[in-house]
């Protein structure tokens, strides 16, 4: 089981009108196994600029996990997040 996540750190977000420096993440290499729902700390959507959409999954023990955005339990760890914090 590969557990490896490549990510890079680079770009400029726009936000509200200012130029803000602000670190985007985009995932090169993905986990394919599953992670437990009680090990997810929190999921995000990687930038709309990366060459692959994926979710950067971030575990209990504070590691970032790349997936790819099809995975059904990623998208669902993810729905549920948002419904929980909106």
């Amino acid at each position: 089981m590969n557990k490896r996540c490549i990510f890079s750190f680079c770009g400029l977000r726009l936000s509200q009108g200012v130029k803000q420096m602000s670190p985007v993440s985009c995932c090169f290499e993905f986990f394919t196994g599953r992670v437990p729902s009680k090990q997810i700390v929190s999921v995000m959507e990687t930038h709309s600029s990366c060459g692959a959409k994926a979710f950067v999954v971030t575990t209990a023990k504070r590691r970032k996990i790349c997936v790819g955005h099809y995975v059904n339990w990623a998208q669902e760890a993810f729905k549920k997040q948002n419904v929980i914090e909106g």
